[in-house]
């Protein structure tokens, strides 16, 4: 395909052009329905001129709805948006971008969606939406999906809608509940997952850190127990990967343990782990839930993470860690294959 692109470029530039014009404008109004043209302008990062002449065409083309209320797509705008995802990624760079970050991370596959999720939340429902194809043709029945928190994993619960070939899933927080908002907690994403998937769930009510007497007392309990064999027996791992500075302040760390974390030059941080650029271990955080050496009885591991500000921690974990599947935007691609 990419030969065809690159002939097409030479004899057709425009046409190119303006399928990409059209392209991100279906993709936009997909996104932010009912839109304005002023609002459509600015998210599809386009000139006003440009939105009007395009609106018109694909009004004309019944691919889109215009009302006093904004914009919407048409079921056939969908259609056509589906159809050319594929072809644009290869136009747009995309493509590349996964197969560079495939070499450079020795990871099976990477999905690079468009934009910076670091500036616009958007970019992590893309995301999302790449985690629901990723599950809807990999989960099985009855099986069970361990998430982690965090905004990322917020924004998958979302776009979560039941398996067309899956059914009866278990949703189980990954680890015990870090000091954030509750709708970035892994309990309540697990809930919210489950709701939309038409799945069960299950919660784990610890907080994460824990002293050492309160993580040896609740390991002996029962109810413990039985939610951490679930958690470590899950088929699939979603998960995110922090900035290791950023965590630790999260997780409300006394002063000893940033300065650790600064003088062992800590970059990142997954399952309660902080890792330096080399991808090794520089602390770990005593919580109950999966474990670092877990991961290597998993089926399947999906890590999402984006934004040019997690670069170097995306790079840092994968020095070390394991995934079959990195889901990523095209700001972190970049900031990953330029540093």
């Amino acid at each position: 395909m990419q030969s065809l692109i690159d002939l097409q470029k030479k004899i057709f530039p425009d046409l190119l052009e303006v399928m990409k014009h059209r392209y991100a404008i279906l993709q936009t109004i997909n996104l932010f329905q009912p839109i304005g043209r002023r609002s459509l302008s600015e998210r599809a990062k386009l000139t006003e001129r440009t939105v009007r002449g395009e609106v018109e065409f694909l009004q004309k083309h019944q691919m889109i709805d215009v009302s006093g209320k904004g914009m919407h797509i048409t079921e056939e705008g969908k259609g056509i948006l589906d159809q050319l995802a594929l072809f644009m990624r290869d136009i747009t760079g995309l493509s590349v971008l996964e197969t560079q970050l495939q070499d450079k991370l020795t990871i099976e596959k990477v999905t690079v969606v468009r934009g910076n999720s670091d500036k616009d939340d958007w970019v992590k429902q893309e995301m999302g939406k790449e985690v629901m194809k990723y599950l809807q043709s990999h989960v099985a029945n009855k099986q069970t999906i361990a998430v982690t928190g965090g905004s990322t994993m917020a924004a998958i619960a979302h776009v979560m809608s039941p398996f067309k070939n899956a059914g009866n899933c278990l949703f189980v927080p990954a680890r015990g509940g870090v000091g954030e908002k509750v709708e970035s907690q892994a309990n309540t994403i697990v809930a919210e997952m489950a709701k939309r998937a038409d799945g069960d769930y299950r919660m784990l009510y610890v907080p994460d850190p824990l002293s050492e007497q309160s993580y040896q007392t609740m390991l002996k309990e029962p109810s413990i127990q039985e939610i951490t064999e679930l958690i470590r027996s899950a088929d699939i791992i979603l998960h995110g990967i922090g900035d290791a500075l950023t965590m630790a302040n999260r997780r409300k760390s006394n002063d000893d343990l940033i300065n650790q974390l600064e003088t062992n030059r800590a970059v990142s941080e997954a399952f309660g782990y902080y890792f330096n650029r080399q991808g090794d271990v520089v602390h770990k955080v005593r919580t109950i839930g999966i474990q670092l050496e877990d991961l290597k009885a998993v089926n399947k591991v999906v890590a999402i993470a984006g934004g040019d500000s997690k670069a170097q921690a995306i790079t840092s974990y994968f020095n070390q860690g394991k995934a079959d599947l990195l889901i990523t935007d095209e700001a972190a691609a970049e900031a990953i294959i330029n540093g």
